[in-house]
């Protein structure tokens, strides 16, 4: 049934502006009641009738069944979301950071009070990759998911590596279009694919993780350096959010840096386009293109939530509620790039089964084996400024989780 939304719209910045520019003109079976705002004296286009500043004028308004929540405080944006779902009013989000801090508590929320909460505009902008984890994987083993999750760095890196942009000018012409704020360390630190990466993993493969304990580093430590030797190898930088399964129970999760390769999907995403690929057991290898950042193409994903909502669409979270005794853990090795100033950085990370190492007095790297508890409990030394680290993407295995992975293949096949 076409069920007609009665909307409350917290946030009318770039992505509120998108939606609403899509919206406009379409008969779409809805009506934007109020859109609450922080600055009630800043000029818009709209009738000043249409806004508030008072967040109870829309959560207790009885005719809104609908909240589309699109501010940029995270916490705020929580309590209004609890409050909306208590209330019996369904929601729709964009906010990466609220939902991967508090994913498992809005479950069970939306489970108590007959609610839907959705949120595909939060992951990876105009990418419809929640629903398809949601409806497509929802019977499939899944050996991984990765890709570029960040419009704002991919910009940047782009720049670099297609038009001889040094790091700084990259950045500040991200930041000029609108594509990283001024503080843009949420996008180059890897703050933001962390948070994007810990829901798609809870949608492929049933696992709510504390964003805490996913590792990220990001790109802000860059170095003319690291951009030679990756042009002398044909590589490309790319920052990476991975979710992967090394056994038939354990599932590893990062964000870095890492090397592509020509004829990884990843090599030919540029600007501030998103790429997702998604490794099946069955379906084999696919891949998601879409744009990340700007106000349309989030809106068009914040849309199709909403419209979504019409017809009473709500996640079931299938794997989750399968229980299939996956769980998250860092017990795997990868390969590393590592630049670095003092040995003491190698020797802390104690990075075994060195195949290169290069040093002089202003440049020093090596490329090793690392574990993933090693590079968690020493994040702090990563971020430092004379150090920048970048997976080459191989993994190094227990024999135990080779025994296990092989048999899954096997079972597959």
């Amino acid at each position: 049934m076409n069920k007609k939304l009665k909307i409350g719209i917290f946030g009318f910045g770039v992505v509120g502006q998108g939606l609403h520019d899509i919206i406009r003109g379409q008969d779409l079976n809805l009506e934007i009641i109020k859109i609450a705002i922080k600055n009630p004296d800043k000029k818009r286009s709209l009738d000043a009738k249409l806004f508030t500043t008072d967040h109870d004028e829309i959560l207790n308004n009885e005719e809104i069944n609908t909240i589309v929540e699109l501010i940029d405080d995270a916490d705020a944006a929580f309590e209004i979301t609890r409050k909306a779902l208590i209330n019996g009013k369904h929601v729709v989000s964009a906010n990466k950071k609220m939902i991967a801090n508090h994913l498992e508590e809005l479950v069970e929320l939306q489970a108590k009070y007959g609610t839907s909460l959705l949120y595909e505009g939060a992951v990876c902008g105009s990418i419809p990759i929640i629903r398809n984890l949601e409806e497509y994987y929802d019977n499939e083993l899944l050996h991984g998911i990765s890709g570029i999750f960040n419009g704002s760095s991919n910009y940047i890196l782009s720049k670099i590596f297609n038009e001889n942009m040094p790091y700084a000018d990259a950045l500040k012409q991200a930041q000029d279009l609108g594509f990283a704020e001024t503080d843009p360390i949420m996008d180059v630190g890897g703050f933001d694919p962390k948070f994007k990466l810990a829901i798609a993993t809870a949608h492929a493969y049933g696992l709510f993780i504390n964003p805490d304990k996913i590792l990220n580093i990001g790109i802000q430590n860059l170095s003319e350096h690291d951009i030679q030797y990756a042009r002398e190898k044909n590589f490309k930088i790319k920052l990476v959010p991975t979710a992967r399964k090394i056994s038939t129970k354990q599932v590893v999760t990062y964000v870095l840096p890492k090397f592509v390769k020509s004829d990884d999907f990843l090599f030919n995403v540029e600007n501030e386009y998103n790429g997702v690929t998604v490794q099946a057991a069955f379906a084999d290898k696919q891949f998601f293109f879409g744009k990340g950042a700007g106000g349309h193409p989030t809106g068009a994903a914040v849309l199709s939530d909403i419209a979504a909502l019409r017809y009473g669409y709500r996640y079931e979270y299938k794997k989750y509620h399968q229980k299939n005794g996956l769980i998250h853990t860092d017990n795997v090795n990868i390969e590393v790039y590592l630049r670095y100033t003092h040995e003491y950085t190698v020797e802390k990370l104690k990075i075994e089964n060195i195949i290169e190492r290069f040093s002089r007095n202003d440049y020093k790297y090596v490329i090793g084996s690392v574990s993933l508890k090693s590079l968690l409990a020493n994040k702090d030394l990563l971020v430092q400024k004379d150090v920048f680290i970048a997976n080459t993407g191989r993994f190094t295995y227990t024999e135990q989780q080779i025994q296990e992975i092989a048999a899954e293949e096997v079972l597959v096949q």
